[in-house]
Protein backbone atom coordinates (compact mmCIF):
# COMPACT_ATOMS: atom_id res chain seq x y z
CA UNK A 1 0.00 0.00 0.00
CA UNK A 2 1.00 3.68 -0.19
CA UNK A 3 1.61 5.28 2.18
CA UNK A 4 -0.86 8.70 3.01
CA UNK A 5 2.49 11.17 2.55
CA UNK A 6 2.99 9.72 -1.22
CA UNK A 7 -0.65 10.16 -1.93
CA UNK A 8 -1.77 13.36 -3.27
CA UNK A 9 -4.48 15.15 -0.98
CA UNK A 10 -7.34 14.28 -3.67
CA UNK A 11 -6.42 11.10 -4.54
CA UNK A 12 -9.58 8.55 -4.11
CA UNK A 13 -7.69 6.22 -1.66
CA UNK A 14 -7.22 9.08 0.43
CA UNK A 15 -10.39 11.16 -0.11
CA UNK A 16 -12.46 7.62 0.79
CA UNK A 17 -10.86 6.79 3.70
CA UNK A 18 -11.15 10.78 4.64
CA UNK A 19 -15.04 10.12 4.09
CA UNK A 20 -15.02 6.90 5.92
CA UNK A 21 -13.46 8.42 8.96
CA UNK A 22 -15.67 11.31 8.60
CA UNK A 23 -18.85 9.02 9.00
CA UNK A 24 -17.57 7.13 11.67
CA UNK A 25 -16.68 10.20 13.54
CA UNK A 26 -20.12 11.29 13.18
CA UNK A 27 -21.71 8.11 13.74
CA UNK A 28 -19.54 8.05 16.93
CA UNK A 29 -20.13 11.34 18.18
CA UNK A 30 -23.90 10.69 17.76
CA UNK A 31 -23.51 7.44 19.51
CA UNK A 32 -21.33 8.92 22.34
CA UNK A 33 -23.86 12.06 22.86
CA UNK A 34 -27.03 9.14 22.65
CA UNK A 35 -25.29 6.78 25.41
CA UNK A 36 -24.42 9.98 27.81
CA UNK A 37 -27.60 11.77 27.31
CA UNK A 38 -29.31 8.69 29.27
CA UNK A 39 -27.13 9.89 32.15
CA UNK A 40 -27.18 13.81 31.60
CA UNK A 41 -27.63 15.96 29.20
CA UNK A 42 -25.01 19.13 30.06
CA UNK A 43 -22.38 15.59 30.56
CA UNK A 44 -23.11 14.37 26.72
CA UNK A 45 -23.30 18.02 25.73
CA UNK A 46 -19.63 17.85 26.97
CA UNK A 47 -18.59 14.76 25.96
CA UNK A 48 -19.12 15.02 22.51
CA UNK A 49 -17.47 18.17 22.34
CA UNK A 50 -14.65 17.19 23.70
CA UNK A 51 -14.33 14.59 21.39
CA UNK A 52 -14.79 17.15 18.76
CA UNK A 53 -11.97 19.26 20.06
CA UNK A 54 -9.02 16.89 20.76
CA UNK A 55 -8.89 16.46 17.21
CA UNK A 56 -9.32 19.46 16.09
CA UNK A 57 -6.77 21.18 18.44
CA UNK A 58 -4.20 18.79 18.98
CA UNK A 59 -2.69 17.42 15.20
CA UNK A 60 0.47 15.56 13.97
CA UNK A 61 2.18 18.22 11.60
CA UNK A 62 2.17 17.11 7.84
CA UNK A 63 -1.28 15.26 8.48
CA UNK A 64 -3.51 18.64 8.54
CA UNK A 65 -3.18 21.97 7.22
CA UNK A 66 -2.84 23.41 10.76
CA UNK A 67 -1.77 21.83 13.33
CA UNK A 68 -2.53 24.20 16.71
CA UNK A 69 -1.22 21.93 19.23
CA UNK A 70 2.13 19.66 17.50
CA UNK A 71 1.70 16.24 18.58
CA UNK A 72 3.49 13.04 17.64
CA UNK A 73 1.72 10.98 15.34
CA UNK A 74 0.55 8.23 17.99
CA UNK A 75 -1.36 10.83 20.18
CA UNK A 76 -3.12 11.33 16.44
CA UNK A 77 -3.83 7.77 16.51
CA UNK A 78 -5.14 7.22 19.86
CA UNK A 79 -7.53 10.38 19.87
CA UNK A 80 -9.33 8.85 16.69
CA UNK A 81 -9.07 5.11 17.50
CA UNK A 82 -10.75 6.25 21.17
CA UNK A 83 -13.22 8.06 19.39
CA UNK A 84 -14.01 5.24 17.37
CA UNK A 85 -14.45 2.35 20.30
CA UNK A 86 -16.09 4.85 22.21
CA UNK A 87 -18.93 5.11 19.65
CA UNK A 88 -18.96 1.89 18.88
CA UNK A 89 -19.62 0.66 22.85
CA UNK A 90 -22.00 3.23 22.67
CA UNK A 91 -23.95 2.87 19.88
CA UNK A 92 -24.10 -0.89 21.46
CA UNK A 93 -25.22 0.42 24.89
CA UNK A 94 -27.64 3.09 23.30
CA UNK A 95 -28.85 1.91 20.03
CA UNK A 96 -30.94 -0.61 18.67
CA UNK A 97 -28.99 -3.61 17.29
CA UNK A 98 -28.36 -2.69 13.57
CA UNK A 99 -27.51 1.03 14.06
CA UNK A 100 -25.05 -0.14 16.51
CA UNK A 101 -24.30 -3.09 13.71
CA UNK A 102 -24.35 -0.20 11.36
CA UNK A 103 -21.73 1.52 12.98
CA UNK A 104 -19.38 -0.84 14.22
CA UNK A 105 -19.20 -1.76 10.11
CA UNK A 106 -18.49 1.29 9.51
CA UNK A 107 -15.97 1.56 11.73
CA UNK A 108 -14.10 -1.71 10.71
CA UNK A 109 -14.42 0.14 6.85
CA UNK A 110 -12.66 3.04 8.11
CA UNK A 111 -9.86 1.29 10.15
CA UNK A 112 -9.00 -0.62 7.48
CA UNK A 113 -8.83 2.25 5.05
CA UNK A 114 -7.06 4.09 8.03
CA UNK A 115 -3.79 1.98 7.89
CA UNK A 116 -1.91 3.53 5.24
CA UNK A 117 -2.14 6.86 6.97
CA UNK A 118 -2.27 5.38 10.23
CA UNK A 119 1.46 4.00 9.01
CA UNK A 120 2.36 7.19 8.03
CA UNK A 121 1.50 8.61 11.54
CA UNK A 122 4.40 5.89 13.83
CA UNK A 123 7.14 7.29 10.85
CA UNK A 124 9.72 9.70 11.92
CA UNK A 125 8.48 12.12 8.97
CA UNK A 126 5.19 12.48 10.55
CA UNK A 127 6.80 13.63 13.96
CA UNK A 128 8.68 16.13 12.61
Amino acid sequence: MTPVHELGAASPTRRKASLLRFATELGAWGAIGTAFAQISLPLAIAVVLAAIALPTVYATPGDKPQAHVPVPGWVTIVILAATMAGGVVAAWIAWPWWAAAALSALTIASLIAELPRWRWLLTAKARQ
